[in-house]
């Protein structure tokens, strides 16, 4: 008897040709299909954005890898619409593995998370995978948490419009934590400079003082070792607000 192996498709934002996507495509062969559809170059910190002010151009690369001229939640969105026919429909989007890691409120800014989201958005489950480290990467041990999450969400399923945020840290993990997205203590450095025709340009960065400290986040996991899972959601909504702010509905007059 004929099993169907399980569809995987392949994104990242660091663009199609970056070691770690080399790295989860490698891993998860033994998973399933793996198809890849990348951004053509780096596209750190496009966040969840969607190219709609020009066209976004296609190249296929082989029979199961695509670059697009365009941001991770575009290759999403144009390889489960359009550039993987419905026989080939995934069933599971695996995102990274990121060059750095997207923990906190960086996740907000994340290309990688973007491109899990955007998945999971359109029907198919997403896992971003992320590395925490500096300047060497070592994807060996990333891509193996990647693996086993992997054919775990797919044996398992996950919960309803929920996406897995992983960041792995740098060496041998002491094993996995299920976590909260915590918040950093940071501060924006915007540093000016000249160009030769004299004109003003800006690098934005920032300068960073640790964590809030507050029990069971993706920062204390990772910081203690562990590979951080974090389940998140497209709902932005602040649902105990809701309750706070519902005496302004008879506060306006119209």
């Amino acid at each position: 008897m004929n099993v169907e192996k399980p569809r995987i498709l392949l994104t990242n934002d660091d663009g199609i040709h970056s070691e770690g996507i080399v790295a989860l495509e490698k891993a998860l062969r033994d998973v399933g299909d793996v198809f890849v559809v990348a951004p053509v170059s780096e596209m750190s910190g496009a966040s969840h954005s969607l190219t709609l002010s020009r066209p976004l151009r296609i190249r296929q690369i082989d029979e199961r890898h695509w670059t697009v001229d365009g941001t991770p939640t575009d290759c999403v969105t144009l390889a489960i619409n359009r550039i993987l026919p419905p026989e080939l429909h995934p069933h599971l989007c695996a995102s990274g593995i990121n060059h750095g890691e997207n923990l906190g409120d960086d996740a907000t800014y994340s290309g990688t998370v973007a491109g899990a989201l955007e998945s999971t958005i359109l029907g198919v489950p997403g896992l971003a995978f992320s590395l925490v480290a500096g300047r060497s990467y070592d994807f060996t041990e990333s891509a193996k948490i990647a693996e086993q999450l992997v054919a775990k969400a797919i044996k398992n399923g996950l919960p309803k419009d929920t996406l897995l945020n992983v960041n792995v840290p740098k060496g041998k993990p002491k094993g996995i934590r299920i976590t909260k997205q915590g918040f950093k203590n940071a501060r924006p450095v915007i540093s000016e400079h000249r160009d030769p025709r004299g004109k003003l340009y800006y690098w934005i960065g920032e300068e960073r003082n640790g964590f809030h400290a507050e029990g069971g986040t993706d920062f204390e996991a990772v910081d203690e070792g562990f590979v951080s899972v974090t389940p998140m959601r497209s709902d932005l909504t602040n649902h105990p607000a809701i309750k706070t702010l519902k005496d302004w509905n008879d506060s306006f007059k119209f």
